[in-house]
């Protein structure tokens, strides 16, 4: 018997560091997939969204909510979508017996990297994220900040021993990307299948079509 619910859940926090859009298209990837999901986004992921995508409010804002899962003008806020506040270490996502198929912080500063590598819990972010780490489940960190300090390089490597990935939002350049949004789906990708959710974005090397891939290089030329 699957121990964790069905359909899957998946836990998203989003902090300060620049990088909206992959917070965004994975959620919408997620939501459009009927996997639940839960959401916390820190005052500094807050500015983030409002900064770079023009979005305000989302802790309560249901139509923002549905911009940030890309659906159509009007929609309602998705079912499937719940926003925890930041604050709350009471919330469900707190406590070890909230089964969850694992979390995501994307993307995630230097500052919740550092938070979560020493054992800090001040708020909810870094409460859900020692709570997955403790249950022996997928914490995935989608650092986007450079270059990389010495401090970076050894809370990294702190948080890899005790069970996270780390995984820096570096996309590739061999599926000769033609848009920003393809090198986001690149990363949102790998964030994926790093937490088992099946999608259908054509980032696999060895699955695209030769003669698609030749012809991207012959238009680049």
């Amino acid at each position: 018997m699957n121990p964790n619910p069905d359909p899957k859940r998946l836990v998203v926090a989003i902090t300060g560091a620049s990088g909206a859009v992959y917070a965004r298209r994975l959620i919408q990837l997620v939501v459009a997939a009927g996997v639940e999901t839960h959401l916390v986004i820190s005052p500094l992921g807050q500015r983030l969204l409002h900064d770079e995508l023009g979005l305000e409010g989302m802790g309560g804002n249901s139509a923002n909510l549905a911009q940030l899962a890309e659906l159509p003008e009007g929609s309602p806020s998705p079912a499937n979508l719940v926003v925890h506040p930041f604050r709350d270490v009471g919330a469900s996502i707190a406590s070890g017996s909230f089964r969850h198929d694992g979390m995501v912080v994307i993307p995630c500063s230097s500052n919740t990297l550092g938070c979560i590598a020493s054992g800090m819990a001040q708020n909810l972010v870094h409460r859900a994220a020692h709570v997955t780490l403790k249950e022996r489940r997928k914490l995935v960190l989608v650092h986007r900040e450079m270059p990389l300090s010495l401090i970076d390089i050894r809370n990294m490597e702190a948080v890899t021993e005790a069970g996270a990935v780390v995984c820096p939002a570096q996309p590739g350049f061999y599926m000769m990307p033609q848009t920003i949004g393809d090198l986001v789906d690149f990363v949102v990708a790998r964030v994926l299948d790093l937490v088992g959710i099946d999608h259908t974005l054509a980032v696999r090397w060895g699955e695209a079509k030769a003669e698609d891939r030749g012809a991207r290089v012959e238009q680049e030329r």
